[in-house]
């Protein structure tokens, strides 16, 4: 956890009363939750509960029907919204990878820098180093994706969320397609980034880490905010949904 939280009230994330629905399918009923700077908050529940829409409502790929939220001083839910503006402080780290298979790790990186900030190209070879190195993968830089495992490929992937410099980073089951050797490696990386004070909001299976690093804890049931405190919550649930989900180990 990071130990600079308290010194800074600044709200990052803040989702109020948010809807949306798939058709007739409800995903989201009424969430609201507040994700300050530097904090690290893990998104826990069942698969179908809401989770992962929350995160890609953060990030405005997906529209919500009603409520509001407020990223970085954006309000993604003004159908105004500058998108580029937004995704240069928000990061999304995903469960696939998609990274160009025709480009090293290093090019992988660079692009973003250099086309969406307009970087030289020996800015963006600067930072591409730096973010390689963040995540462990400094003698990676010239290796192709297919030359990559999973779990360097995920690392590849959260370098070049990096590269741009966020101010939140958002991960979704990014290690829910490794085993758990490769897991371990991504996790690392997500451990130091929280204790270098990187704001974070994670969807996770991984209980373990996410007791471990989440300031706050949240368990989504059935489209809402069923349960929410420190990771340790997830050691002694409240609430029969949450105390039957960590028990399924879910």
């Amino acid at each position: 956890m990071n130990a600079s939280n308290g010194d800074d009230m600044t709200t990052m994330v803040s989702m109020e009363n948010v809807h949306k629905s798939f058709g007739s399918l409800k995903v989201l009923n009424g969430v609201s939750l507040e994700v300050r700077k530097g904090q690290v908050v893990a998104i826990v529940g069942r698969s179908g509960s809401g989770k992962s829409t929350a995160l890609r409502c953060i990030n405005r790929l997906e529209q919500i029907d009603s409520g509001r939220i407020q990223v970085c001083q954006h309000r993604v839910s003004d159908p105004g919204i500058d998108l580029r503006s937004l995704r240069r402080d928000v990061g999304i780290v995903f469960q696939s990878y998609n990274l160009f298979p025709h480009l090293t790790a290093a090019e992988n990186i660079a692009l973003a820098p250099r086309h969406a900030k307009k970087k030289s190209r020996a800015q963006a070879a600067e930072i591409t180093q730096r973010v390689l190195k963040q995540v462990g993968l400094e003698d990676k830089a010239d290796s192709y994706p297919e030359q990559l495992s999973g779990g360097q490929q995920q690392r590849v992937a959260i370098a070049r969320s990096l590269a741009m410099e966020p101010q939140v980073m958002l991960f979704d089951e990014v290690t829910s397609a490794l085993d758990p050797q490769l897991t371990g490696e991504v996790l690392k990386v997500m451990e130091d980034l929280a204790a270098g004070g990187m704001t974070m909001v994670l969807v996770t299976h991984e209980m373990a880490f996410a007791r471990k690093v989440a300031d706050q804890a949240i368990f989504m049931h059935e489209g809402k905010v069923w349960e929410t405190g420190t990771g340790e919550m997830l050691l002694d649930p409240k609430t029969p949904e949450l105390r039957q989900f960590v028990d399924n180990g879910l």
